[in-house]
């Protein structure tokens, strides 16, 4: 039976929010020995070794740490195994870690209150950090305040972007108005550069051609299917809270779309990041009918302080197109 997607409005209590902080389905079998370098990118070598070092001494010893926490960084473009190694490190450190992705944790922060949610992860040894990013001076000021207080209770930090850490929140607000707290977050970590090619791609993006009714229709039947006009999804979105998109997209595994276009404002392309990211975490798989899904986002967009959002998510929107057309290919 097809999922109903439009009208969920999915409750998440605080303690879930907790036990949720693990690595998703798409990474629930990564691990140090999955992960393959690429020979022309030593970097990628580099960085495996840098976070396998970085596991050991909590793997020798409970969650006490004598002094300040350390925080390691991988910063790199999409598609070089960054969040493969982030969950691969929680994956061996098993309940000494925590991992979630930069919007869980500040949805933390807003559901359980600054001190609880400082005092729940200082529980962890490490916490894992994925797509790392400061999007507005409130987040810059709690993100800012958290990885020092966790770190000088003695608690770990790793975290993956695609910006390096004094570059934070560079051309999404005043950047310069919040500059102490932007370093306070760089003072953190130890940077690892990961260089190479996005693996879902070589090259320019590649779509599948805009599907047919007819396609979209057949993606949709039987249990994890759903089909949804783009319209009334994207408004559908407003009255739900990114934090909850998970629990939104709960059973579903083949989303059909129909009627897409361009977006018309950044709220609502930052919505549908937020959207592709947590489809993408659970495997799940795309088509649409309508415009190019790579016409999305507006020129104005792409040149916009947002621009690397919008291509991480294009690059997992074309790597989940492809995906679907196994599911409507003739046999």
């Amino acid at each position: 039976m097809s999922v109903s997607v439009l009208g969920r409005r999915p409750v998440v209590e605080p303690a879930e929010l907790i036990a949720a902080l693990v690595p998703p389905p798409h990474f629930a079998e990564a691990s140090f020995d999955s992960y393959a370098p690429d020979p022309a990118h030593p970097s990628q070598a580099q960085a495996l070794a840098a976070v396998a070092r970085f596991a050991a001494p909590h793997l020798r010893r409970g969650r006490g740490r004598k002094g300040p926490g350390e925080g390691l960084y991988l910063d790199g473009g999409f598609g070089v195994g960054k969040t493969h190694l982030l969950a691969a490190l929680a994956h061996a450190l098993g309940s000494k870690a925590a991992f979630g992705t930069f919007v869980e944790y500040t949805n933390l922060v807003g559901a359980l209150g600054f001190r609880q949610a400082r005092a729940a992860l200082s529980e962890f040894a490490v916490v894992c950090i994925d797509e790392f990013e400061l999007d507005d001076p409130g987040d810059t000021l709690i993100m800012a305040r958290l990885m020092r207080e966790l770190t000088d209770s003695g608690a770990c930090v790793a975290a993956t972007s695609n910006t390096l850490p004094d570059a934070l929140g560079d051309g999404r607000f005043a950047a310069d108005d919040f500059q102490r707290e932007i370093q306070a977050v760089a003072r953190v970590f130890t940077t690892m550069r990961i260089d190479g090619p996005d693996y879902r791609h070589r090259g320019d993006l590649d779509f599948p051609e805009p599907a047919d009714d007819a396609a979209l229709a057949e993606l949709a039947q039987g249990d994890g299917g759903a089909l949804v006009p783009w319209t009334a999804l994207l408004d559908d979105l407003v009255h739900v809270h990114p934090s909850r998109y998970g629990a939104y997209l709960d059973g579903v595994a083949r989303l059909a779309v129909s009627g897409v276009r361009p977006l018309a404002d950044q709220n609502q392309a930052l919505r549908v990041v937020a959207l592709v990211d947590r489809l993408y975490d659970r495997d799940a798989v795309i088509a649409a009918s309508g415009e190019p899904l790579p016409s999305i986002f507006t020129p104005d967009m792409m040149r916009g302080g947002y621009r690397k959002k919008y291509l991480r998510a294009l690059s997992r929107l074309e790597s989940m197109a492809h995906a679907a057309l196994d599911h409507t290919r003739p046999v």
